[in-house]
């Protein structure tokens, strides 16, 4: 009966059960499941004996990790770039040849403001005219300079200090750098009633330039730009008046995402920073469809894509050659400065040391075949961004196992890039021989801004933030929740995330069951707190009503309908991602119609009713009980005791891996089950292992996972500390194979 539907050996029969039958269950918890739910269509008659049978068979032939890896062993893949890899390791390889490149920013938040006028009063009647007009005139003028928090000022008729400058005339200028949080297009907004100009990663060509002026009335002007997650870019703002009669200015973006604002002073920086190469290329999406991007697909849209952000970097590099290079046009040695830039140009691209006959293959020829040496180093940046070995990373992994492949996967794995200086330079000097000196090099690298940026991408994974970019709610129902409501949501996730992930502790426990929301005073009164002051605040709640990220509203929101909650949507969140419950897709799928149900039923009911089939209850058995447990939550996040002018019901139960059954009421019990719960720890690891590595953790050992999540565990759930394992655990694999062992055994 088992093997009519998933075969002889589980690996699943067309048109009826075609995925292989695999997962973590144990074997009292699939004799319980296939008692309760199994063979489908023909439910109770396989039980007892047989199921503890049939349970037993599966499990040791076909079903456990262990079988799995036994008749089915798990390779990687050859992979390329993906779209993030190729974008972040272009900024990095033109971005080692800009001084000042890689250096941390500071402490210190706002920008560096210096403001330029005519002074008050500056003849006297015993002052002489002077002779020299120019000294005249810089004895005229005034300036002052300051740290400058956000760009927002209305000066009115008067300048911007009153008791030294005169208003009619006066400039000022902010420098420094601004910090993008996530990947994605950034609009900038001027606001001035006066002449203004804006730079982004660019000194030179103006973002937006709105220098002159068109009356009296403010004006705006805005303008988009792509920027990478994680980086700091340049960021300059001009701004003057001239004989009008009020001056103002206003700057503000709009974060992807996010909503417009003042652009806060948590962004931005008062020190100046190289430009960052961002390739503006559109690539096509990388494949998802073992839920993590891989650079597994191959298309001839990816390689025109390769091949026009090549000749795109060729052209950046030849603009900036003579900063990039150190090499001035009429210099002696100019010819060889560009030879050795061209040569560790290649190097940084292919992350590792050019033999004699790869240095003449890459660079030298192109030197001896152009008379022009711009030229030859346009050609040997072509060659380099569009050769395999570039692109491919893995390639040759086997007759590469040194410690340059052990630095290349480090940087794969954490900052989606290549590897920096200070990490070939300890390649070079072959200090990441083993686990020990590879978890020094990691410590450093995990501090990164890159793999915060990085981390910050596996969070939007692994909570699904992209179902919220979207999201509308009936206003009527729920007046005052509008998108500005959304991006501050979104704001106070990241936050908490931010806040929690980046402690000392970084402890994954308090992800699932803190207390508290971070509010400012629009989302305290709308989820009925009060709040003094401005800004966000971290706001407690009572324990039992709120549970970490699984009760935040902009998750609850995002796996909501428009005018009800979901509960499948919840459980099914909880179910893979909380608590780590493998789901079968459904045979069928069953649009909820919230029409065609009598109106007097509560969601629950609704529920109940609509799973009700036998062969719907084999996954809504975990689903509905871990979903109508946020029935506490309305389908934006607050709390109510009523649905339907009837008290929300949410208790249940649902039988776990190891094949207890486990009673739940609420989120807090929720969270409890997950913290307590190895599949839970488990299913985190897998999810982090595969956004960092991108590729399946099986084909790093059948015991990777288990290896992995015991860490987790004695390292006190610290996020970081499991980010840095999962990339020595990776990079391991790229030792020569007895340093690959050792490094295995101790991390065991």
């Amino acid at each position: 009966m088992c093997a009519d539907c998933h075969g002889a050996k589980g690996e699943g029969v067309a048109d009826k059960y075609d995925e292989p039958l695999v997962g973590n269950r144990s074997v009292a918890s699939l004799t319980r499941y296939i008692t309760r739910a199994m063979p489908d269509g023909k439910e109770g008659t396989c039980v007892g004996e047989d199921a503890v049978n049939v349970s037993a068979y599966i499990f040791d032939a076909f079903y456990s990790p262990a079988a799995q890896a036994r008749i089915n062993p798990v390779l990687e893949n050859l992979a390329r770039l993906t779209v993030a890899q190729y974008q972040n390791s272009v900024s990095d390889l033109v971005g080692r040849f800009r001084p000042g490149f890689d250096r941390a920013p500071g402490a210190e938040r706002g920008l560096k403001a210096r403001y330029t006028g005519k002074k008050l009063d500056v003849y006297g009647p015993q002052l002489p005219p002077e002779k020299d007009e120019e000294k005249r005139k810089q004895k005229e003028r005034t300036r002052f300079e300051r740290v400058d928090s956000q760009i927002a000022f209305k000066f009115g008729a008067e300048s911007p200090d009153p008791l030294l400058m005169k208003p009619d005339e006066f400039n000022n200028r902010w420098d420094g750098a601004i910090i993008a949080p996530e990947t994605g297009a950034y609009e900038f907004i001027i606001k001035t009633e006066n002449g203004a100009r804006l730079w982004v990663n660019d000194p030179k060509d103006p973002l937006i330039d709105a220098w002159v002026s068109t009356g009296p009335d403010v004006r705006e002007e805005r303008k988009s730009i792509f920027l990478l997650g994680g980086r700091s870019y340049p960021f300059s703002v001009e701004h003057f008046k001239y004989k009008e009669k009020s001056s103002s200015i206003e700057v503000l973006w709009k974060p992807p995402h996010g909503r417009e604002e003042i652009i806060p002073p948590s962004q931005l920086l008062p020190d100046g920073l190289p430009v960052t190469m961002v390739v503006s290329t559109t690539f096509p999406a990388d494949d998802r469809s073992d839920g993590y991007e891989r650079g597994t697909t191959i298309s001839k849209e990816w390689d025109q894509a390769t091949t026009r952000a090549a000749i795109e970097v060729a052209a950046h590099v030849g603009k900036n050659l003579e900063a990039l290079a150190g090499a001035k046009k009429d210099a002696g040695d100019r010819v060889e400065k560009l030879k050795d830039f061209s040569r560790r140009f290649v190097e940084a691209a292919f992350r590792r040391p050019l033999d004699d006959e790869q240095r003449a293959s890459f660079v030298e020829r192109h030197f001896e075949s152009s008379s022009d040496p711009d030229i030859a180093v346009k050609r040997v940046v072509l060659l380099a961004l569009k050769s395999p070995r570039f692109l491919y990373p893995e390639l040759g992994r086997g007759e590469n196992a040194d410690d340059y492949g052990v630095a290349a996967r480090l940087a794969l794995d954490l900052w989606d890039s290549i590897p920096d200086e200070r990490l070939s330079k300890a390649a070079s000097e072959g200090k990441l021989g083993t686990a020990d000196d590879v978890r020094k090099e990691v410590q450093r690298m995990v501090a990164d801004p890159r793999s915060k940026a990085k981390l910050h991408g596996f969070f939007h994974h692994w909570l699904e933030l992209e179902r919220a970019e979207n999201v509308t709610k009936d206003a009527k129902l729920f007046p005052g929740f509008d998108e500005a409501m959304m991006a501050d949501l979104r704001q106070s996730l990241w936050k908490f995330v931010d806040e929690v992930v980046w402690s000392e502790q970084s402890d994954y426990r308090q992800l699932i069951q803190a207390d508290y929301l971070w509010l400012n005073g629009r989302l305290a009164g709308f989820y009925g707190k009060e709040l003094s002051g401005e800004g966000f605040q971290r706001v407690t709640f009572d324990p039992n009503q709120r549970a970490g990220v699984i009760t935040h509203p902009y998750l609850l929101a995002s796996l909501a309908y428009n005018r009800s909650t979901s509960p499948i949507h919840r459980g099914v969140f909880l179910s893979r991602n909380i608590v780590g419950l493998a789901l079968k897709n459904p045979s069928v799928a069953v649009a909820f119609e919230d029409a065609k149900f009598d109106p007097t039923l509560t969601m629950r009911e609704k529920i109940v009713e609509l799973t009700k089939n036998q062969s719907c209850m084999g996954c809504h058995s975990v689903i509905n009980p871990l979903g109508f447990s946020l029935e506490h939550f309305d389908a934006v996040g607050r709390w109510r005791t009523k649905d339907n002018n009837k008290p929300v019901h949410a208790e249940g139960e649902f039988d776990a891996e190891d094949g207890r059954t486990v009673t739940i009421s609420g989120p807090k019990d929720v969270a409890t089950y997950a913290l307590g719960s190895e599949s839970a720890h488990r299913a985190f690891v897998r999810q982090l292992f595969h956004h960092t590595v991108k590729q399946p953790a099986p084909a790093f050992g059948v015991d990777t996972l288990d290896t992995l999540r015991a860490q987790f565990s004695a390292n006190g759930f610290n996020i970081q500390k499991l980010l840095g394992e999962i990339a020595v655990t990776s990079a391991s694999r790229a030792m020569p194979s007895d340093k690959a062992e050792a490094a295995k055994t101790a991390s065991n």
